[in-house]
């Protein structure tokens, strides 16, 4: 016999059972999957370089290599890290707007700026909007740290800013000067390049170095910004006959620049470059040789320092070569400082790791142990002890401090005669 029951009743009878099953069996609550650090959300950095230059592509390179490495160890507070990098195509405009994107499309934890100081200074307006903690390793040119300002305890800067460069340039050479006093410079002829960077840089060297050596100076339009043409600024410095001359400018001026002083035969005794960054191939070139560069990196760390070397040997296994220069330790170092930080401060919260940042003392590849002090302005400064190093037979070798010296200097520079 079949038996007929209305939906009414047969809802009723569902209900009894569910409440009898409630009383005699507890439902036990649903735990939540435990996530792993590859499947909880990332935290977020945006890295901003400019990827067309040579320093720009090794400071990504560098951050790509310490995120490897983060992640590799379990991430960062249980969750991975990713860096979002965005190419300010070296202008002011896509610079301000890279951290418009970062900020609010991509929504990034915290910042690492690789710009020039010409872009940075119009990425500053922008980076005080938000407030996000922010490291910043390129913008040399003290305008930045003026318009940065005394309240922004959000903002580290990783890098000199340019009268610490001179100041550090003029130590270093004092104490060649003690060394080697027969023959140091009395003279000194400064090209540089017409921005910002350039012309903070000769401003603050007639200071810097007006008890050492009389210094004059001419500007040049960088061949990164569209020039490339120096005959006329090294024809001014050979007729002066200076015992040091010393250019100031990007990667892409340093051959051009050689190649038209050998072909006027200007050769001073010391020549010396201070670029951000030196082509990849630049120490290949037999121009290169007895060429003395203002640095803060050079692979012949490794063979004193095995910090150096640990991260020298990552960045071969990952990128095939060895870094270019030194923004590539040192975005490397700003993104390992970053993720130490909040590991301190057990949180992402700003307050929290400003405070854990405040008490970074990290070792570096560049064998410098970096912390954070006030400088003129900022509360957030790191000194940078730049090297005086010099190309010695196609090799970037350290010739000051003498604690990290691969070799001697080579005086006076070589004639053009043969290469």
């Amino acid at each position: 016999m079949k038996l007929k029951y209305s939906t009414r009743v047969l809802t009723l009878i569902l209900s009894m059972l569910m409440v009898a099953g409630c009383a005699t069996t507890p439902a036990k609550p649903t735990e939540a999957p435990t996530a792993t650090p590859t499947e909880a959300a990332p935290i977020k950095v945006g890295l901003i370089a400019a990827l067309g230059d040579v320093s720009g592509i090794n400071g990504q390179n560098g951050a790509l290599l310490a995120e490897k490495e983060i992640n590799a160890a379990g991430g960062v507070l249980g969750r991975p890290l990713k860096v979002i990098v965005v190419d300010d195509e070296m202008t002011p405009e896509k610079g301000a707007a890279a951290v418009d994107k970062l900020a609010t499309v991509d929504n990034v934890d915290a910042f690492v700026i690789n710009s020039f100081s010409g872009v940075h200074m119009a990425q500053i307006p922008a980076l005080k909007k938000y407030g996000k903690v922010t490291i910043v390793t390129g913008a040399a040119s003290h305008l930045c740290e003026e318009a940065i300002g005394e309240d922004a305890d959000w903002y580290f800067h990783l890098h000199s800013w340019d009268y610490m460069q001179g100041e550090g340039q003029k130590a270093a050479w004092q104490a060649f000067a003690e060394k080697y006093p027969d023959i140091m410079f009395k003279s000194v002829f400064m090209a540089y390049e017409e921005g910002a960077f350039g012309t903070a840089s000769y401003q603050f060297s007639q200071k810097l170095f007006e008890d050492i050596a009389t210094l004059s100076g001419e500007s040049f339009k960088s061949a990164a910004m569209g020039g490339g043409d120096y005959s006329a600024v090294l024809e001014h410095a050979k007729a002066e006959n200076p015992d040091c001359f010393t250019w100031v400018g990007y990667a892409a001026d340093a051959l051009p620049i050689l190649e038209q002083a050998k072909s006027i035969n200007f050769a001073p005794k010391f020549f010396v470059g201070a670029p951000p960054g030196w082509p990849p191939d630049f120490g290949e070139s037999p121009l290169a040789e007895g060429v003395i560069a203002y640095e803060v990196w050079a692979d012949a760390l490794t063979e004193v320092s095995d910090i150096s070397k640990s991260f020298y040997d990552g960045y071969v296994e990952m990128f095939g070569s060895g870094p270019d220069n030194y923004l590539a330790p040192l975005v490397y170092s700003a993104i390992h400082i970053l993720v130490e930080g909040m590991e301190r401060a057990g949180t992402i919260e700003t307050e929290a790791l400003i405070a854990a940042l405040e008490q970074t003392e990290y070792k570096a590849p560049t064998m410098e142990v970096i912390t954070f002090s006030p400088s003129k302005i900022i509360s957030h400064q790191a000194p940078l002890t730049p090297m005086l190093t010099q190309y010695q037979g196609g090799k970037l070798e350290v010739i000051y401090p003498w604690d990290r010296a691969t070799s001697e200097l080579i005086y006076p520079f070589p004639a053009w005669e043969g290469r």
